[in-house]
């Protein structure tokens, strides 16, 4: 009996270690692409945000053509539902068939391709308006290059946050550490009170809205260079990698506030306080969480008639509810 219970437990050994080799233990995570879906204007059921009383701006033609960053989304969604005319505006190209029955592509009107591409859509003219954080340098240089200068208007505010998984100890750091982790001078997570572990710190692509936070947090100190696998392109990839078993014991990552805790909602990861401020609604507002900025609807030189009306819209106390609802802090 005894030599059974060894080989069961034997072989229970090596199931476990096959199926975690495979991933096959790890839960099945949720798309950018399903998380987009979720606030699609006027589609039934959305998430988005909606006014209790009719705007009292209603556009129904020259609708301006608008991309955005991922967290931006279910906001701009809002702002499109309370003003557009109902239709499907779907952030993804459509196809449809012509008077000849012949297959043609739609380029939608409310797009969502992420921070980068919504930037070279704008500075292309593809687009009259994205709602991002602020530009990286090198968007800035790129726009100056086709003779393109963007126009910023703070719409609304929000916080930058960073998270470990929630088994790891550590539950706040200071900007100095932070700033140590991705100089790569702090490389082991007992130099700031967690385990003798190598810290693994993930970044974003270069361009994205988030990486381009992390470079203006570490101002006159040099980001490391991180390796090729701890390099993600999506936003959605940095939680789920940093919520990874296999890193529980090692990893941090970074984000937006409203996308991390209401988008996504991985309940195996805590965001990290900064200097023993937790990020919240209330320490945006008064100040005291560090990692704090606006975001923008920017343009560049559409001709748009609608665009500084619907800006100016945003603005408004109707435009500002829907910020405030949707769970950013609005700048009025």
């Amino acid at each position: 009996m005894k030599k059974l219970l060894t080989l069961i437990l034997i072989l229970y050994n090596i199931i476990c270690i096959f199926f975690v080799s495979c991933n096959l233990f790890k839960p099945e995570t949720v798309s950018d692409n399903i998380i987009r879906q979720n606030y699609q204007p006027f589609l039934e059921g959305s998430k988005a945000v909606r006014l209790q009383e009719e705007s009292i701006l209603k556009l129904q033609d020259n609708l301006p053509i608008i991309d955005g960053a991922t967290a931006l989304y279910p906001l701009y969604s809002a702002f499109v539902q309370a003003v557009y005319p109902q239709d499907e505006y779907s952030y993804n190209r459509r196809y449809i068939r012509n008077d000849n029955d012949e297959r043609i592509s739609v380029n939608p009107i409310v797009r969502c391709t992420t921070t980068t591409e919504a930037y070279r859509s704008l500075i292309n003219g593809y687009v009259d308006i994205i709602f991002c954080a602020a530009p990286s340098n090198e968007q800035i240089l790129m726009a100056a290059e086709r003779g393109v200068r963007f126009n910023l208007t703070p719409i609304g505010k929000e916080a930058f946050v960073f998270f470990v998984n929630n088994r790891n100890p550590v539950s706040n750091l200071s900007t100095e550490q932070i700033k140590g982790i991705y100089t790569g001078r702090i490389v082991n997570w007992n130099e700031v009170g967690g385990r003798n572990m190598d810290i693994r710190a993930y970044q974003r692509a270069k361009n994205s809205g988030s990486q381009t936070m992390l470079e203006s947090i570490m101002v006159d100190e040099v980001l490391m260079e991180p390796l090729t696998e701890n390099e993600l392109t999506f936003m959605l990839d940095i939680i789920n990698q940093t919520a990874d078993y296999r890193n529980y014991n090692n990893a941090i990552g970074y984000s937006f506030l409203f996308y991390t805790t209401q988008m996504v909602r991985n309940n195996d990861i805590k965001l990290l306080s900064i200097n023993g401020v937790y990020p919240s609604i209330e320490t945006i507002q008064n100040g005291a969480y560090p990692y704090t900025d606006n975001f923008y609807a920017i343009t560049t030189n559409t001709t748009n008639p609608n665009v500084n009306k619907f800006i100016e819209w945003i603005l408004s106390e109707q435009g500002q509810y829907l910020v405030r609802e949707t769970g950013y802090v609005p700048v009025k």
